[in-house]
């Protein structure tokens, strides 16, 4: 185990693999480090692939993150990448990546969590998982999500509870919950996922990882849409490091944003806040205190700190619902109104009623009012959930309004939606139970690189977990004492 564990822990870029031992745990590996061994084929991708699988054979029955698991096809994937001459140069070469269940994979249903949704397989790849299978990527399943992708959690009628591999009694967040969940507990080594309100960013928080929201037009939209939930909407990447994080982005952007980073950023301005968006809503304790934390380790590092958020609205919660609610509404049209779940009928039938009047999310006052903001900040630190992760099952048997309002009571992230800025979680620190804290970083437009490298600084200087700690194993490993080698 120690002599794995120097390997581990070891920075790869300098690596000769020599020693890489035979029995090398190859699914807590990060995706940069198995990419790196699988092009020099140190490691074949077939063992990638069979060590994730089994992995999910011994972890999901609880767990619950997947929504299908294609073994034969993904060991049948691994077989042909072994085969590619090109195989050296690519960025992702043997990587396991989920896919969350509202994205196109050939072959596979595309359920979104819901019982009125076709099971027919798909006929071809969505773009998104067309970039990544190009890169090198070996889809290894399709993950869960709360029906039509509508909740902060990740619990359906029609597929079950998704649990979260830090505290099986508490949700991975929402609404790419299966794909952090696999991620957390090393089933996969990255996950794609939605973020129409905080659905990448939330589950980051509640499961110890790097999630990134990007600005729009960055990331195609799933299905070649020009929107979705009236601009709401961002595809992005959920990963146990900034350079997985970092390499999952450019691959899905088409183009690199952040491949050869600085070692850390230029001063920036940073403001930081604890505000929450609706009047009377506080963070607990331990998030306060790691907010505080984090503006100090920031502030010795040479940046400048000051206390400070944009102006939130009254309105400002309406008017995200009024996109969300229409934008639902859309989604459940064409579906069998019988086969969904009771609270997503009737939120639907609101978002008809109210949808002719909403304009798209760029046309609202607040995206202009937080673009004039940063002219006097590079970037915006808030939690990203005021508390610890939800138990399963929170919000059973509540109406869509109470689930509303209890859940926005939990999250600060939809604002950011609405902007359409981009917006990351990183993690920072753990509250009294042991759960992981998630903090959030906002940047303005076209600030993606820059947010990552601020990332990589925290990272740098306060390691976490890459892991969630698994049943009858203690505390999660200690975290590495060098920052992970950056994607070359």
């Amino acid at each position: 185990m120690m002599a794995y564990m120097a390997i581990y822990y070891s920075d790869w870029s300098s690596h000769d693999f020599d020693d890489v031992p035979a029995g090398a745990r190859l699914c807590e590996l990060t995706a940069v480090d198995l990419a790196r061994l699988v092009r020099k084929r140190m490691v074949s991708p077939v063992d990638v692939v069979r060590a994730h699988l089994d992995r999910i054979a011994a972890l999901d029955p609880v767990l619950g993150a997947f929504q299908v698991v294609r073994a034969e096809a993904a060991l049948a994937e691994a077989r042909a990448l072994t085969l590619r001459s090109d195989l050296s140069r690519l960025p992702l070469a043997g990587v396991p990546v989920a896919i969350k269940d509202n994205v196109a994979v050939a072959g596979e249903p595309t359920r979104m969590g819901s019982a009125a949704t076709s099971g027919e397989p798909a006929g071809s790849d969505d773009e998104l998982v067309a970039r990544l299978r190009a890169a090198g990527c070996v889809v290894i399943g399709k993950t869960t999500l709360p029906e039509l992708a509508i909740w902060p959690f990740t619990e359906s009628a029609a597929f079950g509870p998704t649990r979260n591999p830090w505290d099986p009694a508490r949700t991975p967040g929402g609404s790419t919950g299966g794909g952090a969940a696999a991620v957390a507990a090393g089933m996969a080594a990255l996950a794609i996922g939605s973020d129409g309100g905080g659905s990448i960013r939330i589950p980051a928080a509640c499961c110890g990882l790097l999630g990134v929201k990007p600005g729009p037009g960055l990331v195609p939209l799933a299905g070649g849409a020009a929107e979705h939930w009236l601009g709401l909407t961002a595809f992005g990447p959920i990963a146990r490091t900034v350079a997985d994080a970092a390499l999952a982005l450019d691959v899905l952007a088409g183009r690199p944003i952040r491949r050869d980073p600085p070692a850390q950023p230029r001063p920036l301005r940073i403001a930081f806040s604890a505000r929450h968006p609706l009047p009377g809503v506080s963070a607990s304790r331990p998030v306060l205190a790691a907010l505080d934390d984090l503006a100090g380790v920031l502030r010795n590092a040479g940046h400048a700190l000051t206390e400070d958020s944009p102006r939130y609205p009254a309105t400002l919660g309406l008017r995200f619902n009024a996109r969300w609610l229409a934008g639902v509404a859309r989604d459940a049209d064409g579906l069998d109104a019988a086969a969904l779940e009771p609270r997503t009928r009737r939120l639907a039938r609101t978002g008809r009623r109210i949808a002719g009047r909403v304009r798209p999310a760029s046309a609202d006052a607040f995206a202009t009012r937080a673009a004039r903001w940063f002219a006097s900040y590079d970037v915006l630190i808030t939690p990203t959930l005021t508390r610890a992760p939800v138990p399963v099952g929170a919000w059973d048997g509540a109406g869509w309004i109470a689930t509303m309002l209890g859940s926005a009571r939990w999250i600060c992230t939809p604002q950011w939606n609405l902007a359409g800025l981009p917006a990351l979680s990183v993690p920072f620190g753990q509250d009294d139970d042991g759960l992981p804290i998630g903090m959030q970083l906002i940047g303005p437009a076209g600030s993606e690189r820059l947010l990552l490298e601020l990332a990589a600084q925290i990272e740098s200087l306060r390691p976490w977990p890459r892991l969630a700690p698994l049943p009858g194993s203690g505390s999660p490993a200690d975290p590495p004492a060098d920052p992970p080698a950056e994607a070359g």
